[in-house]
């Protein structure tokens, strides 16, 4: 299947070998966070607010607590927006009698869940100069990450999403942006230096809709890719928001091979491969190109399957009750790029990959046991007590 791509060299991936996982999960009895600092915002709109930069990276250490160090930082770039949750499962929009308000917006998501996994996590996207716009900044600030790179817009409003549960805790989305400030991010507000000093920057696929923000992507990515940041890619799929399926299609792909680590689901597999099985180990590899590292398609409950140029497989999930699905995936992210931050050479060891794995896959589960995405996304203690739980 032919991938259209810009056209960005990698220039490899460095390896900084750390404490697997599994060394963590038989000796981990501790938590530390990193310091923080507080600061002004780097938006001209915002001064009279102050946020909290993490100054210290993750990475495991012999007792298996994280501690701080500069070369971990994972950069997520895209939007944060307010998610809408239905009080109660099964209902329509119209029939819900009232919603809950929840933070989220995928690449917001995953920048918190690194954040309550103790690792170092930074967002750059834009958001309304707005109460609902202030109020994500403080939930930044709140989980220690690194806000340098967000933006305000005194002209256009913060995006919202109404997400409809259905009974098996499934959602479908309802989103007000017309436009929103996530779409008006320009290049020229890009914080580089902190793209720079990235370990890996992770964005998906909504920031290419429309333009500014999908040229302030493809620049993000660039000045990463030329820094020999690793790039992470979640197509994060929601056709609500593109002109038309075929531009839905078309865009997603468009990065496709600039990335080196790339996550999708099984409803994603069979959308960019036009209704091809998506269990069809065949049918994967054809998504997989020549310069990726690693491709991982999620399967809900069921856990996720990996493949590398060398190996592939299935993980197991942990099985709990669904509340609500929104942030699953993301929290997945945030468990897999956590531990990748700290460690690199894990995408050359399939033993301890898998073991990162079982991590990720406990992060989605745990999270839709609660509404909401960020609300919901766990902290490394409740993780692993969660695994320790599926092994006892």
């Amino acid at each position: 299947m032919a991938l259209q791509s810009t056209a960005l060299g990698f220039g490899g991936i460095s390896s900084n070998p750390r404490t697997s996982l599994s060394q963590q999960f038989s000796a981990l009895t501790v938590f530390r966070r990193g310091s923080v600092n507080a600061s002004a915002f780097s938006s001209p709109a915002i001064t009279s607010r102050v946020r909290c930069q993490l100054k210290g990276k993750a990475s495991p250490i012999d007792d298996g607590t994280l501690e701080s160090n500069e070369s971990s930082l994972v950069v997520c770039f895209g939007e944060m927006l307010i998610d809408f949750v239905p009080t109660i499962s099964g209902l329509s929009l119209a029939d819900a009698p009232a919603f809950k308000k929840a933070p989220g917006g995928a690449p917001a998501n995953v920048a918190v869940g690194i954040a309550r996994l103790g690792g170092s996590s930074a967002f750059i996207g834009k958001v309304g100069e707005d109460e609902f716009g202030y109020m994500l900044a403080d939930i930044l600030k709140e989980n220690n990450v690194n806000s340098d790179g967000m933006r305000f817009d005194p002209g256009a409003r913060t995006a919202l999403a109404f997400v409809t549960l259905r009974s098996d805790g499934e959602r479908e989305f309802m989103f007000y942006r017309n436009p929103s400030a996530d779409m008006l991010l320009r290049e020229s507000e890009l914080e580089y230096n902190l793209i720079k000093r990235a370990k890996i920057l992770h964005y998906g696929s909504i920031s290419l809709i429309t333009e500014p923000c999908k040229s302030a992507h493809i620049a993000a990515a660039r000045a990463a890719k030329d820094a020999g940041v690793i790039l992470s890619y979640d197509p994060n799929l929601r056709l609500p928001l593109w002109p038309s399926v075929d531009s839905a299609r078309e865009g997603i792909l468009s990065i496709w091979e600039t990335a080196d680590i790339i996550k999708v689901s099984e409803e994603e597999i069979s959308f960019l491969t036009q209704g091809e099985d998506p269990y069809d180990d065949a049918v994967v590899r054809k998504l997989y190109h020549p310069n990726l590292k690693l491709l991982l398609v999620t399967e809900g409950p069921d856990g996720c399957r990996y493949y590398t140029k060398d190996f592939s497989g299935r993980v197991r999930g942990l099985k709990v009750e669904a509340v609500d699905t929104t942030g699953a995936g993301d929290a997945f992210v945030a468990g897999t790029l956590s531990q990748l931050a700290a460690d690199v050479s894990l995408l050359e060891d399939e033993k301890r990959l898998r073991d990162a794995l079982r991590f990720a896959n406990a992060c989605g589960a745990l999270t839709v046991q609660e509404r909401g995405a960020i609300p919901a996304l766990p902290r490394r203690e409740a993780v692993m007590e969660a695994m320790l739980k599926a092994v006892s």
